[in-house]
C-alpha cells in the first residue's frame, strides 16, 4: 500500500461517507492547493532525487481528486508553472479533465504558504477539508462541521499533524491480520493512476529528470 496517509484520517472517512450518501449531489469540481515554504534544500534543487513541488507536495491534491472521482484517469491534463534555476518546478497550476464534465483544479507552491484548504463542489453544495487538507482535523458539509481529535504524541513531531500516521498504521495492521495483499482505500491500480497524473503534470511543466532518459 502506497503511503497516502491522508486517506486514513477520520475526516477522509467522513468524506467518503458523505460522497456515498450524495450529500452534495453530483460532484463536478475539486479545487485543492498546497503551498508550503521550503528551505533551499534537495527538495527543490536535486534533480537526481526527482525534486520539485509536483512530485513532492503535489501528491496531496492529486490523491484527493483521485479519491473524489473514484480513481478514474483524467482524459486530459493541462498545466503550467514556474521552474527555478535548477529547472525544477517551484509552483504549478493544473487542470485535470474527467468524463461527464468533471474537473479538478490543483496547485502547488514551494515559496509561499497557501490557505491549504480543499473544496469538493457538487450540485447540492460544497464540502470543505482543512485547513491542512492532507492531514485535516475538520470537515465542513452544507449542514454540519465535523471536528476530529488525533492521537496525542508523547514526543515532539517534525511535521504538523503527523501523529495522524497512526491511522494508516491501523489499516496496515488490518490488512496484514486479514491476509490482504492491498487495501481497498489505496489500491495498487489507483497508485498507478495517481503516479501517471503527477507525471503528466510535471511533463506539462517541462520538468525532466535523468531517469527519463533510461
Amino acid at each position: 500500500m502506497e503511503a497516502y496517509w491522508s486517506r486514513f484520517f477520520p475526516a477522509y472517512e467522513q468524506l467518503r461517507e458523505e460522497l456515498q450518501k450524495g450529500t452534495i449531489g453530483d460532484v463536478y469540481q475539486v479545487t485543492a492547493g498546497i503551498g508550503v515554504k521550503f528551505d533551499e534544500n534537495w527538495r527543490i534543487s536535486n534533480k537526481e532525487l526527482c525534486a520539485g513541488s509536483v512530485l513532492d507536495i503535489g501528491s496531496y491534491p492529486v490523491q484527493l481528486a483521485s479519491q473524489v472521482f473514484g480513481g478514474e484517469r483524467p482524459y486530459k491534463i493541462v498545466a503550467a508553472g514556474h521552474l527555478n534555476e535548477y529547472e525544477i518546478d517551484e509552483s504549478s497550476s493544473a487542470t485535470l479533465l474527467y468524463s461527464n464534465g468533471r474537473t479538478a483544479s490543483l496547485s502547488t507552491h514551494c515559496k509561499v504558504e497557501f490557505p491549504n484548504e480543499a473544496f469538493i463542489i457538487g450540485t447540492k453544495g460544497i464540502i470543505k477539508l482543512g485547513p491542512l487538507f492532507w492531514a485535516p482535523t475538520q470537515l465542513t458539509t452544507p449542514t454540519k462541521t465535523y471536528e476530529y481529535q488525533h492521537p496525542k504524541p508523547s514526543k515532539k513531531l517534525f511535521f504538523l499533524n503527523s501523529e495522524g500516521l497512526a491511522f494508516q498504521c491501523v489499516e496496515v495492521r488490518r490488512c496484514i491480520m486479514n491476509g490482504l495483499l492491498e487495501s481497498s482505500i489505496v489500491s495498487h491500480e489507483e497508485s498507478i493512476v495517481m503516479a501517471e497524473m503527477r507525471e503528466g503534470i510535471r511533463k506539462e511543466l517541462g520538468v525532466f529528470y535523468p531517469q527519463d532518459a533510461i
